[in-house]
């Protein structure tokens, strides 16, 4: 855990003593964060949200209300989480499957994903890429691309800042975007 005196921890969050936590992060209401989670500075961890065992957080990441995070995610920095947001980490789950087989997710940097979104793992968002309320995202998605539905499919793009535009990432625009990932 942080010895960082601006890091603050809400007296009902649930912190292993071996998950670390960034200066100036903040930890709310009933959060659990387990043991080998690494989180970056400056992050907001909402209320009821999960971080799983090995999970890892880059800098000034918001996770939102009722976020589950498991094993084998990794969000880079910059990400949003929308509320009740999850990701999935087993392919083939079964109660009864004594041999969990963890398939990594990765969420590069800027990305934002909406909230009720489930992120099936195995899958890349790209930088700054944007995921609609409540799709759920079984592929990857390119740089800069929007999506939504479910299957999540590509609907358009936005920039940097999260505002649609007709110009992904350099000079890809939404057509080249979806002709890419077809």
């Amino acid at each position: 855990m942080s010895d960082a005196a601006d890091v603050f921890i809400h007296e009902t969050a649930i912190i292993d003593d071996d998950a670390a936590i960034g200066s100036g992060t903040r930890v709310w209401v009933n959060a659990q964060i387990r043991e080998g989670a690494r989180i970056g500075e400056g992050c907001i961890i909402s209320k009821d949200v999960y971080v799983d065992h090995g999970v890892g957080i880059g800098d000034r990441c918001k996770i939102q209300n009722g976020v589950s995070i498991y094993n084998g995610v990794t969000l880079e920095d910059d990400v949003f989480v929308g509320p009740n947001a999850v990701f999935t980490n087993d392919l083939y789950p079964r109660a009864f499957n004594a041999s969990w087989e963890t398939v990594p997710t990765m969420v590069r940097r800027g990305a934002s994903i909406g909230a009720n979104a489930t992120i099936v793992c195995g899958v890349t968002l790209g930088e700054y890429c944007m995921v609609g309320a409540g799709s759920v995202v079984t592929g990857d998605v390119p740089p800069y691309a929007l999506v939504a539905g479910n299957p999540a499919r590509i609907i358009g793009a936005v920039d940097k800042q999260g505002r649609r535009t007709a110009v992904a990432s350099g000079d890809h625009d939404a057509a080249a975007l979806t002709k890419r990932t077809k």
